[in-house]
């Protein structure tokens, strides 16, 4: 196994790579900036290479085996196979494919999981579904029935009694599903307001798809980008109102790092009767605690609080005595059930994984804040992005108190024409994701916005941008491998 603290993917030669080495990998090495290209414009001598992926980007390879099979038992010429863990989620999926591609599908059992059959042009289609929505068979799912056979039992009560912990409620309130963004889309299906037929409201710049799910599976979304100024102002009226559906916002923003006046904007949706959605995702319940604000928290389980990058997963944890928790959780009970459980496989590697999750924490922490300064005084930076530099007295009103800054945070050349040599330059694993104990870089906007980069750099996001997830190296050691990177700046 190799170790990616020591031992960073970086070159041409670990284009591909598995990140970390595991057959569950969550993410893979696109060492340099033309890899990156190259993988958004879906080239071959790129894709030909990559031996994993974020799984709901890129099929998971024991995933592929196990949809070949199901496409030789269930698939005619000409067409495609989709799997799904639940018959809840195939049917859903089903009629939004046949919806928006205008095409007739079926689904059908397939020894355990369940299949949505497509002809091959509606492909596209289902990709974007399943993207969206994270409701993914699992790579060990996957991994267990080609060797025989599905783990049995459950283990989510102990995984729902830890969450409870690290988030200060009872585990009554914890719903755990297979990925982040199933828990976000759980989460919009379950809102009243959605069903009839009102907007919701992102505050802030968010993770690309967090925004897409709302566009897609929603009733439509209103999207402030900046949290700030008389737009705010207007949309803190509009909340108090009861407009919405449901606010969402994310603290701090990704990859922004930005943290809005949380407190404002909870009391505008307690005024109007509007459930407040925050995910804490960029930086855990370690560093944050915003559920007494929030009526739900979402979290993704696959970043910091797994830590090791090899299982996906997903929570939504619910405010006890928010005045809409008893039908959220028993709506998101029942999604996590009939569309996207988590798989026992993947309970039991997490459990593992969070032991000594605050531990572990510290030093990503501290870190970050030095890279973060050095950059800051660096003569070829023109920006940084982080909680400690961005709002951050908002920021501190949410802080846990054992916790810190977080060890996300983003930067900018004064050249933009340079980032493309500096990335390439740049002696640490390169790939999409965060959260691993290994620093993890990527031209994130290349990554999540390819299509819309203009947009992007509307909305106050670079193309050139680079993001950074700090792991545990030496603090020492990667200043100076940024110093040396930044030569090419």
């Amino acid at each position: 196994m190799r170790n990616f603290v020591d031992q960073p993917a970086c070159s041409e030669s670990d284009l591909g790579v598995p990140l970390p080495d595991s057959p569950h990998a969550c993410s893979v090495c696109l060492p340099t900036w033309a890899s990156v290209t190259g993988y958004e414009e879906g080239r071959d001598k790129i894709m030909r290479r990559l031996k994993s992926g974020y799984p709901r980007f890129v099929r998971n390879p024991l995933l592929g085996r196990l949809t070949l099979r199901a496409e030789e038992e269930l698939a005619g010429d000409g067409e495609k196979v989709f799997l799904f863990p639940t018959k809840g989620s195939a049917q859903r999926a089903q009629r939004w494919i046949e919806k928006k591609a205008q095409i007739a599908a079926r689904s059908s059992g397939f020894h355990g999981f369940q299949a949505v059959v497509v002809p091959a042009k509606a492909g596209s289609v289902a990709n974007e579904y399943q993207r969206f929505t994270g409701e993914l068979v699992s790579s060990r799912m996957a991994e267990d029935w080609l060797n025989g056979g599905l783990k049995e039992g459950s283990k989510l009560h102990l995984l729902k009694r830890r969450l409870a912990t690290l988030y200060g409620t009872e585990s009554s309130n914890v719903s755990v599903f297979s990925s982040g963004m199933s828990a976000v889309t759980a989460l919009l299906r379950s809102l009243p307001g959605v069903a009839e037929g009102r907007k919701t409201l992102q505050l802030e710049f968010p993770y690309v798809d967090s925004l897409k799910v709302q566009e897609f599976f929603g009733s439509g979304v209103v999207f402030l980008n900046e949290a700030e100024g008389e737009s705010f102002e207007e949309a803190l009226q509009r909340i108090g109102r009861g407009e919405f559906a449901g606010v969402f916002t994310e603290v701090p923003s990704n990859p922004l790092l930005r943290t809005i006046d949380l407190e404002r904007v909870a009391s505008a949706c307690a005024e109007g009767g509007t459930p407040l959605i925050v995910d804490d995702s960029s930086v855990g319940p370690f560093n944050v605690r915003v559920l007494p604000f929030a009526d739900v928290v979402t979290c993704s389980l696959t970043k910091w609080l797994s830590g090791a990058g090899d299982v996906m997963g997903g929570a939504a944890v619910v405010r006890s005595d928010s005045p809409f928790a008893t039908d959220l959780h028993a709506a998101l009970e029942v999604e996590a059930v009939e569309t996207s459980p988590m798989y026992l496989g993947d309970v039991q590697v997490l459990l593992s994984n969070l032991k000594g999750y605050r531990a572990r924490m510290a030093k990503p922490n501290a870190t970050a804040l030095r890279l973060v300064e050095f950059l800051a005084e660096h003569p070829a930076v023109a920006e940084v992005w982080h909680p400690s530099r961005v709002h951050r007295a908002r920021y501190e009103k949410v802080m846990s108190p054992d916790g810190g800054f977080g060890a996300l945070f983003s930067f900018v050349l004064k050249s933009p024409r340079k980032a493309p040599k500096v990335y390439d330059a740049l002696n640490v694993s390169k790939g999409p994701s965060f959260g691993t104990r290994f620093t993890l870089a990527c031209p994130y906007t290349l990554l999540a916005h390819y299509q819309e980069l203009d947009w992007a750099e509307g909305c106050g996001v670079p193309a050139h941008l680079l993001r950074v997830s700090v792991g545990e190296e030496d603090p020492g050691h990667l200043e100076q491998v940024f110093s040396e990177a930044l030569r090419h700046g």
